[in-house]
């Protein structure tokens, strides 16, 4: 008898043997990612392998790796959530917490160049910083933005401050029902760059609180940010110089925060290239 015709005979074996082999291979990129204390570089490598490590990577892997990196974040986030799930998936949110997605011109903001975008050495992500990104109405839902990433531009102008966020439920939030209330377009130029679906502009829906700049050491109107409909948040800032009194002050401050954690890149950044205003290939893998 042939190898092709046991098979045929017994079906439900080699299901069973395919099925105990996922299994323990999952079992064995655990404890591996355990061991290297969840290095982001390499899951990066992992998921690019084949497509089978790539759904594991975004059904487990990616999940296991923020819940590593930010345990108090992550919990909040998922507190109330049917099944532990998260807008876009847990390989964006992945991405949003160790990717700065760079930027490039847009309508409201303009810049002589665009910005690439790289693995970030180091974020911190606040809750206190996101209530200063909600209006008075929607004061209620719960969001985490990072500190801006400083891009120096020029000179002559000020750096550039990006910055990215993440709402916890969104579709059940108080901003995405005042974007619906007020009928508010999606924009038609800009992606979310962490998930890849539609965005609203906030600074064209009026929905940008004069407390977001005083937050990210900019001034009103020199800054903007988008929506998607995932719940994350991406945005620009001209960042003005602070003085060693402002700066005392924004330490103090920084002291009374409720965080969601530190995440340090460091580690990741000897990998990263960036050339054209894109990032590093590790940086498409997620």
């Amino acid at each position: 008898m042939s190898a092709a015709q046991r098979r045929r005979l017994n079906p439900l074996s080699q299901e069973t043997e395919s099925d105990d082999s996922g299994i323990l291979n999952e079992c064995v990129l655990l404890l591996v990612f355990e061991s290297i204390k969840w290095d982001l570089q390499v899951l990066c490598l992992t998921a690019s392998v084949n497509r089978k490590l790539r759904a594991i990577a975004k059904r487990l892997l990616w999940r296991k790796l923020c819940v590593y990196r930010a345990p108090r974040m992550v919990s909040a986030l998922v507190n109330g959530s049917p099944n532990g799930r998260i807008g876009g998936g847990w390989d964006a949110l992945a991405k949003l917490m160790f990717f700065c997605c760079g930027c490039e011109s847009t309508r409201n903001f303009k810049l002589s160049r665009p910005s690439p975008g790289h693995f970030a050495g180091a974020s911190r992500f606040s809750k206190t910083s996101g209530r200063s990104f909600l209006t008075k109405k929607c004061r209620a839902d719960l969001l985490f933005v990072s500190d801006p990433c400083e891009h120096p531009v020029g000179d002559k102008e000020d750096d550039l401050g990006i910055y990215r966020g993440v709402f916890r439920g969104f579709l059940r939030s108080n901003t995405r029902a005042c974007l619906i209330g007020r009928q508010v377009a999606f924009d038609d130029r800009v992606r979310c760059p962490y998930c890849g679906t539609r965005v609203w502009s906030m600074t064209a829906a009026r929905l940008v609180p004069k407390s977001a700049a005083r937050r990210l050491g900019s001034r009103d109107g020199r800054l903007e940010y988008f929506v998607c409909v995932n719940g994350h948040l991406h945005g620009t800032c001209w960042l003005v110089p602070l003085s060693s009194d402002e700066e005392n002050c924004e330490e103090e401050e920084e002291e009374e925060d409720e965080d969601g954690g530190d995440f340090n890149g460091e580690a990741y950044k000897k990998h990263e290239k960036v050339t054209n205003g894109t990032g590093s290939r590790s940086s498409l893998m997620f």
